[in-house]
């Protein structure tokens, strides 16, 4: 995920190192830059590779490295494809930092970078926006391939009530035949830790994908539509409200944190349009988007209304 500051402080300015208005990146300059802390990023880092691990201990010393490892690896490819690209159009940025959580199921709220100052032009917003959830995918399918490879085949007669019931995306079931196969009735897959790993990084990237606001699927909505993304946004956000209302609760604090970040900054230079390819690529990540979202991730989905009612009506 990426976060910017979206105002000028008195310190700050812009620095145009190059541009042509076509195809060619504006360098933004920030001067002067903060230092960055390293041992702050490295402490999170590894608290966060620590808590990944401790909730996965109920599989095991050996599952819990594997959950870990590969949730780490998903969200640092993810990360670093936003920073890469962002240092090559010039836009100073922060390392990741990653969130640690000691609770289940995740043990982590993903990570995030931050970048200081407005982006330079729409090529640049579209390119980081889109360079992160890609990057995070090359590791996800693999994640997901082997951990079903190695996941045992089981009765559901023989599952007890405590196991979590997760939900499959168009993605994760497609890739699910490919690996195991169809199965017979009564039976399911106990999903091995790296494979859990693996639908976790699909949900995430679906989540971040989601074309509203400043998330990495707003930015990516801005830069190939502009003034008309607007709408789209809000068109978006309204079916995931309606998901929410009537389908899963569960999504109530996304949407309540959505609400906060729905409006989506300008760049420098908004009027540097895309090219057919990046056009191209968007078109794909927003396939992504759709194929992987979950829209009851957790158990049989009940929606905040339907809740109400049965509290309301015992």
């Amino acid at each position: 995920m990426i976060n910017w500051e979206n105002h000028m402080e008195k310190n700050r300015f812009p620095i145009f190192t190059y541009s042509n208005r076509t195809n060619e990146t504006i360098t933004w300059g920030d001067k002067p830059q903060k230092k960055q802390n390293i041992m702050v990023h490295v402490l999170l880092f590894v608290l966060t590779i620590m808590t990944t691990y401790l909730v996965a201990l109920g599989d095991g010393p050996l599952g819990a490295l594997w959950y870990s490892m590969g949730i780490i690896t998903i969200l640092l490819t993810h990360e670093m494809g936003h920073y890469l690209m962002a240092k090559k159009h010039g836009v100073p940025t922060t390392l990741p930092y990653f969130i640690p959580l000691p609770l289940p199921p995740f043990g982590t709220m993903g990570a995030v970078i931050k970048m200081q100052g407005r982006i330079p032009n729409r090529l640049a917003l579209f390119d980081v926006g889109v360079a992160g959830p890609l990057a995070g995918l090359i590791m996800i399918i693999p994640a997901i391939l082997i951990g079903l490879k190695l996941s045992p085949i089981v009765e559901l007669s023989s599952l007890g009530e405590g196991t979590m019931t997760l939900g499959d995306s168009l993605l994760f079931s497609f890739l699910a035949r490919i690996s195991i196969g169809s199965l017979p009735p009564g039976q399911d897959v106990l999903l091995h830790p790296l494979a859990f790993a693996g639908w976790v990084g699909l949900l995430v990237t679906a989540l971040n994908l989601l074309p509203v606001g400043q998330l990495d699927g707003g930015h990516i909505m801005y830069a190939m539509f502009w003034k008309r993304s607007k709408l789209f946004s809000s068109l978006m956000y309204g079916i995931f409200l309606f998901i929410c209302l009537f389908y899963y609760a569960g999504w109530l604090l996304f949407i309540i944190v959505l609400s906060f970040v729905r409006r989506h900054p300008p760049t420098m230079d908004d009027y540097l349009l895309l090219d057919n390819k990046r056009k191209l690529i968007g078109a794909f990540a927003l396939i992504v988007f759709v194929l992987a979202f979950t829209p009851v991730p957790f158990g049989i989905g009940d929606g905040l209304i339907p809740l109400l009612i049965k509290l309301l009506n015992p």
